[in-house]
């Protein structure tokens, strides 16, 4: 068996296996091609990258479109492009690295690793494992608002996750929760006196030959053959900025292409194994897609696994039956970016397909039509349903937005002058929220990042539109106390923020 550092000296005959193009496809792929052509275009989604690995070898990679729209710089297979949470079976990897050097357990206690680490229930902080941190089961909403747009460091973060309240009772269900993982590569961190970052590249990236991977949008120094975000904004396809997620990064921030990823596809479809080095145990490759949590087929399953009998989670993996066979798979989903990688482990069979469109579920549909070509079966447009469900759901997205205009009392004004509404509020959880005069109106600013302008709505309730588009409009509720001051502020959906006595400048 060759060593890992003799991998490293070689790593192009190690990695660069037999690849095809296939400009007239035969075969299992016959039309791919044209459907992901056709795709784009229904999809309205600038540039794509897709790898699929068969046996060991990459059978096909190739870009289509363009890494950034209306620029003429095509995608290729080597395009970089954010993963999102495809992120997740890597911090889940590294765990099982160190439980095959005896380090850890699975079913260890976080405490015994992080004595510091606490949850908003006592019975849960002594309880938790590291087998809970990767299979999403805590019992805690997802709480994303405390990393996303925020400058708070890791550390920061899950110091704050203990007044998070729970959503469900521990254990109980399937609640999809980024910052465990967060917390799962502080445990890697304790355990081998690295950095995840430094791990991840030590220990993955490294040995795979995956030179140009990474785990941090500041790695993109010179931004060669680096795709660009998209969003749909007011029906306009148009770039948005990459999004720094480092304070996350164990969840969600691993950068990568298709010919890289296609050795992580590899590796896992060989059990651990790649270019005869054993890199992971095969015992804990098969704990990663061993079902852990059951997760209900509601919401979007619904549409992307229609025929499937079950639905699981396991350690940064979700497990489905597809026709048949088992299919292991995560998506990613990160501001301006969709990525799919899926695998059929009894064919040996893997796809990674990655994207600068954020939110569309082409990717999806992509994969289902590729396992259904290699299965044998009749073509079913998975593209053409998704999308006609995505219009579906704009339609009562519109819906909902035209409801909440008609809801609106008009001819109120509010109970106080607008300085009045000025000051810092504050949130165990999500830090401050701060209301800041601007031209004779209001802004707000939360987290360090998000900052919007305020509209009067109607009574006490102002909207603020972000001026990240991405993020939006929210209603916002001010709350007046006994003595007709300002006591809080509700955002929609989000968080109350009590008021902090204590006025600030015009910054």
């Amino acid at each position: 068996m060759k060593s890992v550092s003799a991998l490293r000296l070689s790593p192009l005959i190690a990695l660069f296996l037999p690849t095809a193009t296939l400009p007239g496809q035969t075969g299992p792929l016959r039309g791919l091609d044209r459907y992901i052509q056709d795709g784009l275009r229904e999809w309205k989604i600038p540039g794509l990258a897709i790898s699929i690995v068969k046996d060991d070898s990459i059978i096909f990679a190739k870009g289509y479109g363009r890494r950034e729209v209306g620029e003429p710089t095509p995608v290729d297979e080597f395009t970089n492009f954010a993963i999102g949470s495809a992120s997740k079976a890597f911090t889940a990897a590294s765990i099982a690295m160190l439980v095959d050097e005896g380090r850890l357990k699975w079913d260890d206690r976080v405490t015994d690793y992080l004595p510091g680490f606490q949850l908003h229930d006592p019975y849960i902080t002594r309880e938790i494992t590291v087998r809970d941190l990767l299979s999403h089961r805590s019992g805690l909403a997802r709480g994303d608002r405390l990393w996303y747009g925020t400058e708070f460091s890791r550390d920061e973060i899950l110091r704050r996750i203990r007044f998070l309240k729970p959503s469900w009772s521990f254990r109980s269900r399937f609640g999809y929760q980024n910052i465990m993982f967060l917390a799962a590569g502080s445990v890697i961190e304790a355990v081998a006196g690295l950095t995840w970052d430094e791990f991840v590249k030590q220990r993955i990236f490294d040995p795979l030959g995956m030179s140009r991977s990474g785990t941090s949008v500041d790695l993109f120094a010179d931004r060669v053959n680096v795709a660009t975000p998209h969003a749909r904004i007011d029906g306009r396809i148009v770039t948005v900025p990459w999004r720094n997620v480092d304070n996350i990064a164990p969840a969600v921030a691993i950068n990568s292409n298709a010919i890289e990823m296609a050795q992580w596809v590899r590796l896992h479809l060989g059990e651990g194994a790649l270019g005869g080095v054993q890199v992971i145990s095969a015992e804990g490759v098969r704990e990663s897609q061993t079902p852990q949590t059951v997760v209900r087929k509601e919401g979007e399953w619904v549409l992307l696994a229609p025929e499937a009998r079950f639905l699981s989670y396991g350690l940064g993996w979700y497990l489905l039956d597809y026709r048949g066979r088992m299919a292991v798979q995560h998506g990613g989903n990160i501001d301006g970016m969709t990525a799919v990688v899926a695998m059929m482990p009894e064919l040996r069979l893997g796809v990674v397909i990655l994207t600068n469109m954020e939110g569309t579920l082409f990717p999806h549909a992509l994969t289902n039509w590729i396992f259904d070509l290699w299965l044998g079966h009749i073509e079913r447009d998975w593209s053409s349903e998704l999308f006609t469900a995505f219009e579906d759901q704009q339609e009562q997205e519109s819906k909902q937005r035209k409801a909440i205009e008609e809801a609106r009392i008009p001819g109120t004004t509010p109970s106080l002058p607008l300085d009045a509404y000025v000051g810092v509020y504050g949130d165990s959880v999500y830090g401050q929220l701060e209301v800041l005069p601007h031209d004779g109106s209001l802004v707000v600013r939360q987290g360090g990042a998000l900052v919007g302008e305020l509209e009067h709505w109607h009574f006490d309730t102002f909207r603020v539109t972000w001026r990240d588009r991405r993020v939006g409009k929210t209603l916002v509720q001010f709350v007046l106390d006994s003595q007709a001051g300002v006591a809080e502020v509700n955002l929609e959906g989000f968080a109350s923020f009590s008021r902090i006595p204590e006025r600030i400048e015009q910054p």
